[in-house]
């Protein structure tokens, strides 16, 4: 059985699970941003990776699928335009330090460091500085899962 939320505007949102996990995705904004959450199935809290565009859908999603906060691989403006929305609606938002000057007009939280593991319920998102696209860009890796998420 699929969690509260996952069929959002007619569609469904999940694309990828496992016994452990889920990884719902949507599709937004004019570039056609992959926002993607990641939710842990035996406690139901979830990440939202990020917050391009469209915050409207983006916070539905987030309410139905449990989402505690959101994890930015990039501060590319593409994939940061929901940013203000979703802190004004309690969300926290990480981001690296080196990208945190791109993030300064919409906010964000607190830092993601390089080799952080981010606990997602049971799940561990280990998290991986990779500059290049931008100087603080990340990836994150599921632990125990075939899973990395790279933004661009």
């Amino acid at each position: 059985m699929q969690p509260n939320g996952a069929r959002l505007f007619g569609m469904t949102t999940l694309h990828w699970s496992d016994s452990r996990l889920e990884v719902h995705r949507l599709v937004v904004g004019p570039y056609d941003n992959n926002v993607f959450v990641v939710r842990c199935r035996e406690t139901g809290d979830a990440v939202l990776i990020d917050a391009a565009n469209e915050h409207e859908k983006l916070l539905e999603l987030c309410t139905g699928l449990g989402v505690r906060r959101v994890l930015e691989t990039h501060g590319h403006w593409d994939h940061i335009q929901a940013v203000p929305a979703m802190r004004e609606a309690g969300y926290e938002v990480a981001v690296t330090a080196k990208d945190a000057p791109r993030l300064a007009e919409v906010g964000y939280d607190v830092f993601i460091d390089d080799a952080e593991v981010i606990e997602v319920g049971k799940l561990r998102l280990h998290a991986i500085h990779n500059p290049g696209h931008t100087p603080g860009s990340v990836s994150f890796k599921i632990a125990d899962a075939p899973l990395l998420f790279s933004g661009d």
